[in-house]
């Protein structure tokens, strides 16, 4: 924590500056602020750390704190910002001072997060008996202290606005980037989505106080600070402003190692950094965009070629919190509703900003990502899936029933050489590593590669070895991943899931079932057998038939009662169920008017 410094004058006036509490009566007020304290944290900082006694209410003066929890599998996730004027540290009211022990004593209930300050911040700190003076003076505090509450805890994964970056600091990596343009594009796009932004320079922003940037945050949806990398005054403050950081590379340059100076940039330190790789027409690729992240320590990659395409408008979307992620589940043939629901959100004239998704709703995905229209799709869906089967290359099991060299063949063919940081759209999927029991996302890499992991349901095709780990289909641990799809930006999440139906199996087919080479002898080798068919709805069923269900901001559920996982010759039935459910899912909804006003 910061230093104590009231130093003995009266905190009271630093209270009555705060918007919160502006109608507490000034005898209340005067007795709170003998309880009240004033700390300077240092950027990068902590307030509190989770696990410590939370006995004190925080109200931030200037600066910005940032909220971060611990994850899955011991990652720290980043959940959202604490401004000026806001509060800390509230649940601290209600579960503090309560008796949670038994022994007649109340406690000190501890924080469930840490709170750092992302820049250099003043705060004051109320203690229990000094906020409930004020609430007995002023009882509607008390209201709007809850709405602060419930609206910060929200639903399962829900971001609530106030949370969202407001200040992206855009860095050029070479004097030829003119940093000035791409930002008034991007400041004439959020406008375009209704949003007031300002673009500071050196020439406005430089040795400005605390209190200037305090201003331009509150009276301006998106601040974007433009810098030159540099050892100056301007780059570091820059740095240290930002909620997010975005390092603006040419593709066809390759960037130096590490590619920024050393700072104590509390974005930086947390990871807050993507990659945006500025494209003019076709030329030749400088760098692999994983050398971009290695060289930058960023979590995202971004694309903007100026010349074709609407990536300043997506990039707008991605700042003004109004992005659209798509994620799609695994489900075998049933997968092929997904194009239905790519062509219906196409229609309806809504983006699609991220793809991602397990087992074949990643094959979907992955050409939504590399910027197929609906036409491409289907001719690579209908010649490398529909018109004979990818898993026809059966064979005695030894680790699984099918060689997988069609897979193989097919992949390759449809997706070549592709890199997933190289696609149009940023994308993911899942695999499940047998040897850590844990879920892999893919993020780079070959996307063949990655997409051979994610369909490797077990038992039927071989698994993937990667270095020590053995991957399998992603959809065994996690077939709806719209947990992930929410970590990976902050705007609507569409949802379509196509496994959460039971499926109507051919029961004869399990009883007094012939052997392998009866069946060979009466099907051929081209058909595939029952086994298929139970391996995969065994790896695809789920115990909660609705898990991720509320993360998703829309979610589509194509009726697909009568299409088997391995019904590979299903195709215009089960997209047209995939059409029909998404335009249903839509009505009523307002992400259109939201994501891309006329």
């Amino acid at each position: 924590m910061g230093m104590f410094t009231n130093m003995g004058f009266d905190i009271t006036p630093r209270l009555r500056a705060i918007e919160f509490l502006k109608d507490v009566p000034r005898r209340a007020m005067r007795a709170a602020g003998k309880e009240a304290k004033w700390f300077s944290i240092p950027a990068g900082k902590p307030l509190y750390l989770a696990g410590e006694a939370a006995d004190t209410l925080y109200f931030v003066l200037s600066g910005t704190l940032g909220i971060f929890r611990e994850g899955p599998h011991a990652k720290t996730e980043f959940i959202g910002h604490i401004r000026s004027g806001e509060p800390a540290g509230e649940m601290s009211l209600f579960l503090g001072g309560v008796d949670l022990t038994g022994d007649g004593q109340p406690n000190d209930a501890p924080h469930t997060s840490s709170v750092y300050a992302l820049r250099d911040t003043e705060v004051v700190g109320v203690s229990r008996k000094g906020w409930d003076r004020m609430v007995r003076a002023e009882p509607e505090l008390l209201e709007s202290m809850i709405r602060v509450i419930l609206q910060r805890l929200g639903k399962s994964g829900d971001r609530v606005a106030s949370a969202a970056p407001k200040v992206y600091t855009l860095v050029a990596t070479s004097p030829t980037i003119d940093l000035k343009l791409r930002a008034r594009s991007l400041k004439q796009a959020l406008e375009r989505l209704g949003r007031k932004a300002i673009i500071v320079d050196e020439s406005m922003g430089d040795e400005r106080p605390a209190a200037y940037f305090d201003e331009l945050e509150r009276t301006h949806d998106v601040v974007i600070l433009i810098s030159a990398i540099g050892d100056n005054a301007w780059f570091r403050l820059s740095m240290r402003q930002a909620d997010r950081i975005w390092v603006v590379g040419r593709a066809d340059a390759r960037p130096s190692n590490p590619l920024m100076p050393d700072d104590e940039s509390p974005a930086r330190a947390m990871k807050l950094v993507d990659v945006v790789l500025l494209h003019h027409g076709d030329q030749r690729r400088g760098a692999k965009p994983a050398e971009w992240v290695a060289a930058s320590g960023a979590t995202r990659v971004f694309h903007w070629n100026q010349v074709e395409g609407n990536d300043c408008d997506r990039l707008a979307r991605i700042m003004a919190g109004v992005s659209v992620g798509l994620i799609l589940s695994g489900g075998g043939a049933r997968a092929y509703s997904h194009i239905g629901a790519v062509k219906a959100m196409r229609e309806m004239g809504i983006p699609i900003d991220f793809t991602g998704g397990a087992s074949m709703g990643s094959v979907v995905a992955a050409c939504v990502a590399m910027g197929w229209s609906d036409a491409e799709i289907e001719l690579r869906i209908r010649k490398a899936f529909v018109e004979s089967n990818p898993l026809g290359d059966y064979h005695l099991p030894v680790v699984g029933m099918v060689k997988g060299a069609r897979v193989n063949a097919r992949l390759k063919e449809h997706f070549g050489e592709a890199e997933i940081g190289d696609l149009h759209l940023p994308f993911f999927c899942t695999s499940t590593n047998l040897t850590s029991g844990a879920t892999r996302i893919h993020r780079e890499g070959l996307l063949r590669h990655a997409l051979r992991a994610t369909i490797s349901l077990p038992g039927i095709l071989p698994p993937v070895v990667d270095g020590q780990d053995l991957l399998v289909d992603g959809a065994v641990l996690n077939n709806f991943p719209a947990d992930i799809m929410r970590d990976m930006h902050r705007g609507f999440v569409i949802g379509s899931d196509v496994t959460r139906q039971p499926e109507n199996m051919d029961l004869a087919e399990f009883r007094d079932p012939p052997g392998f080479f009866r069946w060979v002898f009466n099907n051929g080798f081209s058909s595939p057998p029952p086994i298929a068919g139970l391996l995969m709805r065994t790896a695809t069923i789920r115990a909660d038939t609705k898990f991720g269900h509320d993360m998703a901001d829309v979610l589509v559920l194509p009726q697909l009662a009568d299409v088997q996982l391995r019904d590979w010759d299903a195709y215009d039935e089960t997209v047209e169920a995939g059409y029909v459910a998404t335009m249903k899912a839509f009505e009523g909804k307002k992400i259109k008017e939201l994501c891309c006003p006329a």
